[in-house]
């Protein structure tokens, strides 16, 4: 019985996709449990590059169910078009399957997300105006909408009156917008109702099934440990869990499944929005690495915007591997830092009072935090040919080496390009 939950160990934007895709191929299962839209996974393979929002990343692979679970943010309009534009590219129609009690992302939402990031300005924590932390609140004030909801208009039209009752009061009183009615969303809703009609079911039963049965499961995370709201950079963080821990409550699975945590890794840091990045880069270094980075450079799979870029974090990525009770390790982009004659790599933190963390400190501790950096000699060539670790250039070795020495966890996958066979597994 295998359960494996693919996570983040840090701002996100780390490979999750990639790793998916490739173990994908000898899974039943792939799981969505939470997020929305708000983040893309990207993925090269036969068919071209894609970037998935919301679903699940072994939509490429005929054998396996791919499963939003529960947990998820439900973005209807995204997840239909990235269907469609998978079937336009030649993939075979994926198997899917979407919780009946997975919650919808409604136009509000978006609206709402807009509406207070431009009234925030400067003060903003640079959503992606999906509407994820009004579909949250939402979820947690039980004015939610249920997918199964869709099918019984009497009742959606309840819950769309009752959640309505107070947003007007925003719309009117602090955005100055015109108030909303339920009829102008029920249409929309009750079209998106059909087209979901062949996906919707009890995911919870089937993936329970599975799990007593033996069969491979993967639960995909999104973002990473670092953008989650109870122990990441807070508020600067995502609205749902990152963490591994909520993958058995967001899929539907008992906590006592999930037998093994893969933390994916960046070989240095990017990050996409606001917020303390204390191995941040600036200027002709950061432009250099972003440049270099992934198969088309360090941009937002969802935004488009230009990551922030920073050298590999080691206090980091040991509370984020902490976090995500990490049972192994990938690290992702190692053919990228080929340029360099020296790598940096962050070691500790010096604070405000003088002193040294080599522990993550609370946000408040974050803003002022000088990064201590150590070198590493780099190995001044391509490795994106390289299958094994053995072949790598020594130099390469030993900064893999440093780096699962620093996090505390065995990294058992090496990534050196962004396609599938660019991978290489360490015994």
């Amino acid at each position: 019985m295998t359960v494996t939950a693919i996570v983040g160990a840090n701002w996100g934007d780390e490979g999750k996709g990639k790793m998916t895709d490739v173990l994908s191929a000898d899974s039943s299962y792939v799981v969505r449990y939470q997020g929305g839209s708000n983040a893309g996974h990207t993925i090269i393979n036969s068919y071209g590059k894609f970037a998935l929002h919301m679903l699940p990343s072994g939509v490429f692979y005929p054998n396996v169910m791919n499963v939003i679970g529960p947990g998820t943010a439900l973005d209807v309009d995204v997840m239909l078009g990235e269907m469609e534009e998978l079937l336009a590219r030649g993939v075979p129609q994926p198997r899917l399957s979407i919780s009946e009690r997975a919650q919808i992302v409604l136009p509000i939402h978006r609206l709402f997300d807009e509406l207070e990031e431009e009234r925030l300005g400067a003060r903003s924590f640079g959503s992606t105006k999906r509407g994820i932390a009004p579909f949250y609140a939402d979820k947690y004030a039980k004015l939610g909408i249920q997918a199964a909801d869709l099918y019984d208009e009497a009742l959606l039209w309840k819950r769309l009156e009752q959640s309505l009752e107070a947003k007007n009061v925003l719309l009117q009183h602090l955005y100055g917008r015109q108030p909303l009615q339920p009829e102008s969303l029920i249409p929309e809703l009750l079209n998106h109702a059909e087209k979901l009609r062949p996906f919707i079911c009890d995911t919870t039963t089937m993936l329970h099934d599975a799990y007593t049965n033996g069969e491979a499961i993967l639960l995909e995370g999104q973002l990473g440990a670092l953008r989650d709201p109870d122990h990441g950079i807070y508020p600067y963080s995502t609205s749902s869990s990152t963490l591994a821990g909520f993958a058995s409550v967001g899929a539907g699975l008992p906590p006592y499944a999930i037998t093994n945590v893969l933390a994916v890794v960046k070989a240095y840091s990017s990050c996409v929005g606001t917020g303390p990045f204390v191995s941040e880069l600036e200027g002709t270094e950061a432009d250099e690495l972003r440049r270099r980075g992934g198969d088309a450079g360090e941009y937002g799979a969802t935004t488009g915007r230009p990551r922030r870029m920073g050298w590999f974090d080691t206090v980091a990525t040991r509370y984020g591997c902490l976090l995500q009770g990490a049972t192994e390790v990938a690290l992702t982009n190692l053919d990228v830092l080929g340029y360099l004659d020296q790598i940096p790599l962050c070691v500790g933190y010096e604070l405000d009072d003088g002193t040294v963390a080599d522990q993550f400190p609370v946000t408040a501790k974050l803003a002022s935090a000088k990064p201590l950096l150590q070198l590493l000699p780099g190995w001044q060539c391509d490795i994106s040919h390289v299958r094994s670790f053995e072949e790598l250039p020594e130099a390469a070795q030993q900064y893999v080496r440093f780096i699962e020495s620093e996090i505390h966890v065995k990294i058992t996958i090496v990534s050196v390009g962004p396609r599938r066979e660019q991978l290489m597994t360490i015994l």
